[in-house]
C-alpha cells in the first residue's frame, strides 16, 4: 500500500485502481494507516473536492526499512540459488506480470 501511494501522493480512487481493489477497500486501509501514522490526508490544491493521500515521515521510514529487509532476503536467495538462477526467475516474473500494473518494486530489484 505504501509503495503504491508513491512520493507525490495519490487519491483513494487512484490507489484502488493501482492495486486492483475497490475504492472502499483502499479507503479502509488508508484509514488504518492514517490512524497509526504512516499516511496522512491533505487537501488537493487543484481540486477542493479531493483529498490527497501522502506518506508521513514514519511511512517513508517504513518503506526504507522494508527495502533493506528485502535486499537482505534477496542476497540470501542469491547465496542459495546463485545469481544466474535468481536473474532468470526475475526475468520470468517480468514476463508473467501484467505490464500495465503499478510498479511496486521501490528498491528497483526488478528494474529494467
Amino acid at each position: 500500500m505504501l509503495q503504491a501511494v508513491g512520493p507525490a501522493g495519490t487519491t483513494a480512487t487512484e490507489l484502488g485502481n493501482h492495486l486492483g481493489i475497490s475504492k472502499q477497500a483502499a479507503g479502509k486501509t488508508v484509514d488504518r494507516l492514517v490512524a497509526i501514522g504512516y499516511l496522512e490526508r491533505a487537501d488537493d490544491p487543484t481540486d477542493a473536492r479531493r483529498k490527497i493521500i501522502r506518506m508521513t515521515e514514519r511511512g517513508r521510514d517504513g518503506l526504507r526499512r522494508s527495502a533493506a529487509v528485502f535486499d537482505e532476503l534477496r542476497a540470501r536467495w542469491v547465496d542459495t540459488v546463485g545469481p544466474d538462477r535468481l536473474a532468470a526467475l526475475e526475468d520470468d516474473l517480468r514476463v508473467v506480470a501484467a505490464a500495465n500494473l503499478h510498479r511496486l518494486d521501490v528498491p528497483g530489484w526488478l528494474g529494467g
